[in-house]
């Protein structure tokens, strides 16, 4: 994500401060059965931990899904119920369904649906949650993109502190079961470790 957005935005969270060799690599758009149980079993078999910002009503479809994300020790975000764009949805439209998914997902942590969101908006919800967004996107859900092409966005890009974009959707779930395992390897034997955002 290009450097001006931060200066446009700087009540968001774009990259994390950190003393250590941390990254934070975050799921949108799940639960998604196949896919989570994979992202699940993979984080596990490398000892990371992630932050899964859910669909509202993928959570209330998967409901044990969304348990095991918790179970296993991860944090998990406000994406909102439907997935909408915050750029072509009314404002009062936007915030109630924004609130439908905090009646299943209970988290101060949230982000905007395709990193879309007005400055109305994110004044709206600053009192209220943690607005995260990333500096490394995976583009995993790029039909365009190889899975090698993926790779490379991550490996060349992430560095302490990044916030890494993936998605547990079945839209990305062939280049997930690429890019992830290759992730963890990467990044766990060169001495970081992937932690929840708080």
């Amino acid at each position: 994500m290009p450097g001006f957005f931060w200066r446009l935005f700087p009540g968001l969270l774009w990259r994390l401060p950190v003393k250590d060799r941390s990254l934070f690599l975050t799921f949108d758009d799940g639960p998604t059965p196949g896919v989570t149980e994979y992202v699940l079993d993979t984080l596990e078999e490398y000892k990371a931990k992630a932050t899964f910002f859910c669909i509202g009503k993928n959570v209330e479809a998967h409901q044990s899904l969304y348990e095991k994300i918790l179970k296993r020790g991860h944090a998990t975000g406000n994406h909102t119920y439907s997935h909408l764009n915050g750029w072509d949805t009314d404002d009062e439209l936007y915030y109630d369904d924004i609130a439908r998914c905090a009646q299943l997902v209970s988290s101060k942590l949230f982000r905007p649906p395709y990193g879309k969101i007005s400055l109305a908006q994110i004044n709206y919800l600053k009192p209220r949650y943690r607005i995260v967004m990333w500096d490394v996107l995976s583009g995993d859900f790029d039909r365009s993109l190889s899975g090698e092409a993926c790779l490379k966005n991550v490996l060349h890009r992430a560095r302490e502190g990044s916030i890494l974009i993936m998605h547990d959707s079945a839209k990305a779930e062939e280049k997930v079961y690429y890019v992830l395992p290759r992730v963890l390897e990467f990044f766990t034997e060169g001495g970081y470790r992937f932690e929840v955002i708080s």
